[in-house]
């Protein structure tokens, strides 16, 4: 049990995820595109089905626009600060938008203004490993996965980059191979909080020299806006479990 409150400010970082293993899909808040791609690097092509991005590539089978997986690194430069709704899939080759069929695109179009997709948000001839849809507005990514593990992995990468880089930089003088790193198959063991929805909460302590993430669910709260009004609220509570790490 938490015995000293803290205050929003007092951690590092706090991440929101709420997880569907049934429709296999998982909702963040506190989470960029920049975290996002960095984690799956090499990033593979992007269909735009939602966006802002005035330097995309047009097919002209599908009149959809997209992103070669050479230009992604400039995409996520110039749609760091933008607003508004992103929405996009990765997709294997342009070869393969050739062959969608009015229906398939048809389906796109339902997926990115509904959000959820027709039957399965995942197109064989894509090899779509994801659909990304985030709203500033909403304050929140939702992100469907074909594999479940790879909701992990982001997370675990994310805390991971956030520790490597932290501005005080007292893992720097130690070896690489000693810096605190979080396992995906570890944090898979706290999948059961993700499924009504958790904020996890980076900070780091000087005696003992370590990080920990609190873990706090959050079964009352529906939207995460909600969550970060009610931010220094939430904080005050005791966490329900706690991550330790060296």
């Amino acid at each position: 049990m938490s015995k000293k409150k803290k205050a929003s400010e007092d951690f590092i970082h706090h991440l929101y995820v709420h997880m569907n293993e049934v429709d296999q899909f998982v909702i963040f808040s506190g989470l960029s595109l920049k975290q996002f791609i960095l984690a799956f690097q090499p990033m593979a092509n992007l269909l735009l089905l939602k966006h802002k991005y005035e330097d995309a590539s047009f097919n002209m089978h599908t009149q959809f626009e997209f992103v070669s997986k050479e230009d992604v690194h400039i995409f996520v430069k110039r749609m760091s600060d933008s607003t508004g709704e992103l929405c996009w899939i990765d997709f294997s080759g342009e070869n393969e938008l050739d062959q969608l069929t009015p229906m398939e695109q048809a389906k796109l179009l339902y997926l990115s203004h509904k959000k959820e997709p027709i039957g399965t948000p995942f197109l064989d001839k894509l090899s779509n490993r994801f659909v990304y849809h985030s709203s500033d507005m909403e304050k929140e990514v939702k992100v469907y996965f074909r594999n479940l593990d790879d909701a992990e992995r982001l997370v675990t990468h994310i805390f991971n980059k956030i520790i490597q880089e932290d501005n005080n930089g007292f893992w720097r003088k130690r070896a690489k191979n000693t810096i605190p790193i979080i396992d995906p198959e570890f944090l898979k063991a706290y999948r059961p909080f993700a499924k009504d929805g958790v904020l996890m909460s980076l900070s780091k302590l000087e005696k003992p020299k370590r990080f920990e993430i609190e873990l706090r669910t959050l079964i009352d709260y529906d939207f995460p806006d909600e969550v970060w009004d009610d931010l220094d609220v939430i904080l005050n509570q005791s966490y329900d479990d706690l991550i330790k790490i060296p």
